[in-house]
């Protein structure tokens, strides 16, 4: 049975299902969201272990589209944790009166493109139908959690959790033992946390990672303001910069600098701190001697830190250039090590050859915890739509077609999948920028889109197989030009057992991928085949 119909169809409700839906409605379109939680908020509705928390400054983590919602929102500190970003989403649906047209609780199963009707339908997991004219995901690039495929996994008997999909009602550590497995960003985040309340801490790290701590501070009124007041200028500038984050970079060469000016340069953007620590220096990304002068100023502020030599040198990265995995930002990571119930055991010699109903076992050694988290990531920015059951033209399935690695046009728009829009998809900059901008630069292209088709009386719109053929050319091209393909890093999908090692997000900035995309539209959507009504 066929419920209900829309003119489109968004599938979730994070930041960019909601404004996604906000602006189709301003524009007269009829659109609906499915939503999986119970609410919305996306990443941060799900993601809410111990220290969650935004790598992106609060102040421009939040919508630009409307001046009075921007104004009126007061954030407490300079990087937001998961609550404050969930109570911002909350607002946000709140003022806009989004819910009236969200089904929560709500997941899409499968969508199916009805080539007859030129219309898409979605199937629910408790079988319910909607047809729509356009499909729209906006599931996330970090929303279908990862859990490694190890010997007894499911037979732990203790409590375990997944970073990504923590439990609503708080977790007691207090008294217990704690088994933490990875060290990526979320890791990072909650090992400091745990650590305060837990009786030990055992982290099991296959991968040092580099981390710059967030000098997190409380926001001040005066601040605030100063950013509110110049939000206009600062805003378009975000929209025209590589990574929608503003900061500086050097443009000379580090290597033809004295190597002191070069060190005083990284200890003043340290004591900044944030993720732009790795821009200080254009060179960085790009070339390898530059890029070894960051990574071993870094590595020499964990050894100054952590008391141990032998656990200092494990929680150096030598495997990869720093910033060619996504960087981390934290509080007192490297610091935690120095507690006394706190250790590092390394699985790059020895890794875990079972979890058992105790603990793990790494070796001959089995270690025995009341608490286990799995702190291992996602199956990152094609996991969320292939593991929706997506088909396009004669039934062709987005999971097949992507088999050797995901193709798309711009980032946006699939061959072999009509009237399908994917905000922030792979070959987008996505997870390489400030995702609130992409989103919002992905939206309003799309509604804009989507009012040509309405104005043109265009039915049908897809994607051209040679223009996708050459974004993804262009892609990869531009991805060879940085260090970022030396990593093996979930950016290349090889945190997941047989996912092609592909570079999936698109590096050439937040700018310039903009001025792209204006360019299609204006040049009436180059690269879509459109095909008329009747």
């Amino acid at each position: 049975m066929t419920d209900d119909s829309h003119d489109a169809i968004i599938i979730g409700a994070g930041f960019a299902g909601m404004y996604m839906l906000h602006t189709l409605r301003e524009r007269g379109f009829r659109a609906h969201v499915y939503e999986k939680g119970d609410d919305v908020g996306g990443t941060w509705y799900w993601n809410r272990y111990p220290g969650a928390r935004c790598d992106v400054e609060s102040l421009y983590y939040c919508y630009s589209f409307s001046e009075e919602l921007q104004q009126e929102w007061r954030w407490t500190e300079r990087y937001p944790s998961q609550p404050e970003i969930l109570r911002y989403a909350r607002h946000v649906a709140d003022r806009f009166d989004l819910r009236r047209d969200i089904s929560f609780g709500t997941t899409a199963r499968s969508a199916a493109y009805d080539e007859d009707a030129d219309e898409w339908v979605l199937t629910t997991e408790d079988g319910a139908r909607t047809r729509a004219r356009f499909l729209i995901t906006a599931v996330g690039c970090l929303s279908a959690t990862q859990l490694p495929d190890l010997p007894g996994r499911d037979s732990f008997a203790g409590e375990a959790y997944h970073t990504g999909r923590w439990p609503h009602e708080p977790v007691d550590f207090g008294g217990k033992r704690v088994g933490v497995i990875g060290t990526g960003s979320s890791a990072i985040q909650a090992i400091p946390v745990i650590a305060e309340q837990a009786a030990s801490v055992t982290v099991f790290q296959r991968t040092a990672q580099f981390s710059i701590p967030a000098h997190n501070h409380p926001l001040s009124d005066e601040e605030q303001r100063r950013v509110k007041a110049d939000y206009g200028r600062l805003r378009a500038e975000a929209r025209m910069s590589h990574s929608g984050i503003l900061s500086e970079q050097r443009e000379e060469d580090p290597l033809e600098l004295p190597a002191e000016q070069v060190r005083a340069e990284l200890e003043r953007r340290w004591a900044i701190g944030g993720t732009t620590f790795t821009a200080t220096y254009e060179a960085t990304l790009r070339d390898p001697d530059a890029n070894a002068l960051s990574a071993e100023f870094v590595r020499d502020k964990i050894r100054a830190t952590v008391d141990d030599p032998e656990t200092a040198e494990l929680l150096c990265p030598y495997d990869h250039p720093i910033g060619t995995k996504r960087i981390c930002v934290d509080t007192d990571y490297y610091a935690t090590y120095n507690r006394e119930h706190v250790e590092l055991v390394s699985l790059r010699e020895q890794p875990i050859s079972e979890i058992t109903p105790r603990g793990v076992r790494v070796g001959d050694r089995e270690h025995e915890f009341d608490v286990l988290v799995f702190a291992t990531g996602y199956d990152a920015l094609t996991g969320p739509l292939t593991r929706i059951d997506i088909r396009g033209v004669d039934g062709l399935r987005l999971r097949d077609k992507w088999r050797d690695g995901p193709r798309s046009y711009l980032g946006v728009a699939n061959a072999g999948f009509p009237n399908m829009f994917t905000i922030t998809g792979p070959g987008s900059p996505s997870v390489l920028s400030n995702m609130i901008v992409s989103i919002e630069q992905h939206v309003e292209w799309i509604a804009e889109h989507l009012e040509h088709l309405r104005e043109t009386g265009t039915r049908r719109c897809e994607a051209d197989p040679a223009a996708e053929r050459e974004w993804a050319e262009h892609v990869n091209e531009v991805a060879d030009e940085t260090l970022f393909p030396q990593a093996a890093s979930w950016y290349m999908g090889a945190n997941v057992p047989g996912k092609p090692r592909v570079f999936m997000p698109y590096i050439g900035g937040v700018g310039v991928y903009r001025e792209l995309c204006d360019e299609v539209a204006r040049q009436g959507y180059r690269g879509f085949h459109l095909t008329a009504a009747g």
